[in-house]
């Protein structure tokens, strides 16, 4: 069977991503490029991957050296667009240079690499880092890719998921509340 690039392209569009800046220092310059092909990889050590297509400029600059990857906040869409090859003066680019890898500015989370592995991934090369610095800001709302246009969280939806989950964030914390959240349940209920 063969899939069709722009329909598997567009079936591809219909998982929502963050947004991020991709970016490294190459000499005396700072080169990035918006992502959305980002994850992460292993808690122990700590790894994340960024995916990029092998004809971008970035792979130029990437190979081998630190990086950090910048995920967006939602009123950023100025500076995707900037680093997604369509420059925006009214962006105000920003930079933290760390001793490891620049940052942009601003971002709700910021996490500075180390080259850990690259990896064939056919049209692209899959980048692993080793992360050596985080930053975050827990109360902002990121800035979301799907169908492809930008979009915002939207409301926040009651429940949470991934209760009594390994991929819950109190996962090896006893969470349960002291008294029961749920009205008591009838002999016959149970």
């Amino acid at each position: 069977m063969t899939i069709d690039a722009r329909e598997f392209r567009t079936c591809l569009g219909q998982f929502a991503t963050g947004v991020t800046i991709v970016s490294c220092r190459a000499g005396e310059a700072v080169r990035g490029a918006t992502v959305n092909a980002f994850m992460a990889v292993s808690l122990d050590p700590p790894l994340v991957a960024v995916s990029l297509d092998r004809r971008s400029r970035i792979c130029r600059y990437l190979r081998a050296r630190p990086f950090a990857v910048t995920v967006l906040g939602s009123q950023a869409h100025d500076t995707a667009l900037h680093f997604a090859g369509r420059p925006q003066p009214e962006a105000g680019i920003e930079w933290v240079d760390g001793p490891t890898a620049p940052a942009v500015a601003g971002g709700i989370a910021t996490f500075v690499c180390r080259p850990w592995a690259t990896y064939d991934g056919g049209d692209h090369l899959l980048y692993v880092g080793q992360v050596q610095e985080i930053t975050h800001l827990p109360n902002d709302s990121p800035l979301l890719f799907f169908g492809g246009t930008f979009r915002d969280i939207g409301p926040h939806m009651a429940g949470i998921p991934w209760l009594e989950t390994l991929d819950s964030p109190m996962s090896g914390v006893d969470w349960r509340p002291k008294h029961p959240v749920l009205p008591h349940l009838t002999k016959e209920a149970r």
